[in-house]
């Protein structure tokens, strides 16, 4: 017989051994549970994470998309204020130039004509006139 048979059988015939080994048990019993529950929750907590990343990804993914559309208006805008700055900016000349054919008009016949006076739409754009879209249809 080995050593340890020897140690083994002698533990299993004598009373105050027994005890021992039985603590033993329990204690490797409880170390595996635990163990299982440890990787349950390592488990649950990487699934938990996996989980957060799929969302976070997905509702970046949604942030990504509201941004480019909110750009995608603002260039349309941008463009749309370009041109209306532009029509501004010919409509302000062509006012200039009858203007000035009012105050020949005036210079001329001697009589009182109103001359109105002309905003700089650029500068107060609150305070430059505002037209009707049927003018537009019309240009």
């Amino acid at each position: 017989m080995s050593a340890r048979q020897a140690a083994s059988s002698g533990s299993d015939s004598d009373p105050r051994y027994a005890n021992v080994d039985e603590r033993k048990r329990k204690r490797m019993i409880s170390n595996r549970d635990s163990a299982r529950r440890s990787r349950m929750r390592k488990q649950k907590q990487m699934e938990d994470l996996v989980n957060e990343v799929s969302k976070l990804q997905n509702e970046n993914n949604q942030l990504m998309q509201g941004v480019n559309v909110a750009q995608q208006r603002y260039m349309e805008m941008e463009s749309a204020n370009n041109v209306l700055r532009a029509q501004a900016v010919e409509l302000t000349e062509r006012l200039r130039s009858l203007n000035s054919v009012l105050q020949t008009v005036e210079d001329v016949s001697g009589l009182s004509v109103e001359i109105p006076e002309i905003p700089d739409p650029l500068f107060k754009p609150w305070a430059a006139p505002v037209f009707s879209t049927a003018y537009y249809d019309i240009c």
